[in-house]
């Protein structure tokens, strides 16, 4: 058996975490585990889809988010990762989002869910915290030149439309 009991906590809660996404989650995301050409489900990786919000710039994109669990999820939070190169200001060159519910010194708990990260992040994408840069260009536009932000961020949603 691997992971131990360590590893069977995570995976059972992400397996209740699987179950009821499935029953209830909210209108436009995605989210579920990665599954192999074998067809076998690995739970400690999720495919995520976060829509923009209505009424933002974002709006219209569908912004692909990988979440990475370790064994010792749910103490630790998962790793959340955009695609590299995203452009916003709380996430890093390599894609990971930074904030503060993803932080396992400052904002996450165990009660967290799937859910909640995945809105979590939808609002981050359209109030970006400006006192937690990860990525110098987004945060110095965002900053500096508030239009030109605009329109690159109208532009990354046209990137990603619906696969719907």
């Amino acid at each position: 058996m691997s992971g131990g009991i360590a590893g069977g906590i995570a995976r059972g809660r992400l397996a209740e975490e699987r179950k009821s996404w499935r029953k209830n989650h909210p209108h436009g995301f995605v989210a579920k585990p990665e599954t192999a050409a074998d067809g076998s489900v690995n739970l400690m990786v999720w495919q995520c889809t976060i829509p923009g919000k209505t009424g933002t710039d974002w709006e219209g994109g569908y912004f692909p988010l990988t979440l990475h669990f370790s064994e010792d999820y749910p103490s630790k939070p998962p790793k959340c990762k955009f695609p590299q190169g995203f452009f916003h200001p709380n996430v890093y060159p390599s894609g990971t989002v930074c904030l503060s519910i993803l932080n396992e010194d400052s904002g996450w708990r165990p009660a967290i869910t799937v859910k909640q990260i995945l809105v979590g992040i939808q609002d981050l994408l359209d109030q970006p915290n400006p006192d937690d840069p990860a990525q110098t260009e987004g945060y110095q536009m965002f900053i500096q030149n508030p239009v030109e932000y605009k329109k690159r961020v109208q532009q990354q949603a046209k990137q990603y439309p619906s696969i719907i």
